[in-house]
């Protein structure tokens, strides 16, 4: 087997998931209730047999710092190789502040050229899936690679968000760009790359700022490139509607995403919480609720992390509700995403109506009906907010003034 060193690239600020990105980084936003999305990456490389494993952070590292410990979760705490948080530096030319994911990687080229490993496996921190790595560093090693890339099918109409490469019959990389407006090509690259140690610290010699942008469509035609096919499920939850869609995925009848096999556990950081208190009156249907959770109303379709409250009368619906969020009495919170620490007062209503109006104010653009509110925000009781809505982080409820309804497409 390869000596492999793992690098998670988890510093970018991903506008496009709105404000669960305000304060926090995408690879330490919360899903399926009690996870982190790094833990999948983490995980894997784990459950691969990887465990030299350097994390690059950059923007708003806070919550994926205190997520991440010293790794003792994924057996990470080691005194050889083990879990290595890489944070940006200055440098005594004037450079510290990574621009891309070509320019992340360099920074670190001391720490890379010092590790005992042959091959280094670049995995992307904002991604969801289950995936062996130890299949692809076979072909990698079998084929004598230079570069060897992951890549999945994609539908054609999702190509445009993608890396599309084009193979040839025996798997040879012939051609990558980066999001093309058009093609009729849908394999798509996962952002998981191999590459030779020595030719990685070659290649970066330059000043290209991104693989995917600049370093992979010039040195495809130039090395020796082979793409793996990886057939098992992998989201890319980097917009709030692919978010929301892969975490309403769990809670259906056979969920392409099984977080319950024994054979691939995904290991998290747990809180250590009571397990859940379901009252008298309470209802809960077709939905995944975390521990500590305390549920005196209605749950429907909805995804629960550990410590939310739903009190009495209070009706929750086609949601995602982040941890130790408060929803009041007779509270209707329909279709949202409430991010962690908020309290909806009693009788409020979130997302109502079907008044479907856009929110077009970068860079909280909202267009599929989903109403989202930021990090310990507080919602006034009675209030009503429509479709689209986005409440900024740490908003107070003297922000909503005296008026009890919000229009569809605002921002608070």
């Amino acid at each position: 087997m390869l000596r492999t060193l793992a690098l998670i690239l988890a510093g970018g600020d991903s506008p496009a998931l709105n404000v669960l990105t305000a304060e926090r980084t995408e690879a330490a936003v919360p899903f399926a209730g009690k996870y982190r999305i790094i833990d999948f990456a983490l995980s894997n490389c784990v459950n691969s047999g990887i465990y030299n494993v350097g994390v690059l952070t950059q923007y708003r590292p806070q919550s994926l710092n205190t997520h991440l410990g010293v790794g003792r979760p994924w057996d990470l705490d080691r005194a050889q190789g083990g879990l290595r948080i890489l944070h940006p530096s200055p440098t005594p030319e004037g450079g510290g502040w990574q621009r891309g994911t070509a320019d992340a990687v360099r920074y670190n080229l001391d720490f890379i050229a010092d590790q005992p490993a042959e091959t280094v496996l670049l995995l992307a921190g904002d991604h969801v899936y289950r995936m062996d790595y130890q299949p692809l560093l076979r072909l990698h090693q079998e084929r004598e690679a230079d570069i060897t890339l992951a890549v999945h099918n994609v539908s054609p109409h999702e190509a445009y968000r993608y890396g599309i490469v084009s193979v040839d019959a025996n798997g040879r990389v012939e051609r990558f760009v980066e999001k093309p407006r058009r093609t009729s090509i849908s394999l798509a690259s996962m952002g998981i790359y191999v590459f030779r140690k020595n030719f990685l610290l070659e290649i970066l010699g330059g000043q290209e700022v991104d693989f995917g942008r600049e370093l992979l469509p010039r040195l495809i035609e130039q090395v020796t490139a082979y793409a793996y096919t990886f057939d098992g499920y992998w989201a890319d939850v980097g917009t709030i509607q692919a978010y929301y869609e892969a975490n309403m995925a769990l809670i259906g009848e056979t969920p392409a995403l099984d977080l319950y096999d024994p054979d691939w556990i995904i290991h998290t950081t747990s809180a250590q919480r009571p397990a859940v208190e379901i009252g008298a009156e309470a209802r809960i249907e077709n939905s995944m609720v975390s521990d500590g959770c305390r549920i005196y109303g209605q749950v429907l379709r909805s995804m629960l992390s550990p410590g939310v409250f739903i009190s009495s009368g209070a009706v929750v619906r086609d949601a995602i509700i982040l941890g130790d969020t408060w929803i009041g009495p007779d509270a209707v919170v329909d279709r949202c995403i409430l991010d962690e620490g908020v309290r909806i007062g009693e009788g409020a209503v979130l997302g109502e109506g079907d008044d479907n109006t856009p929110n077009s104010q970068a860079p909280y653009t909202l267009n599929t009906g989903l109403t989202l509110v930021g990090m310990r925000s507080q919602i006034p009781a009675g209030i009503h907010l429509g479709r689209n809505v986005a409440v900024r982080p740490r908003t107070k409820e003297s922000a909503f003034g005296h008026d009890k309804l919000v229009p569809s497409g605002t921002t608070i």
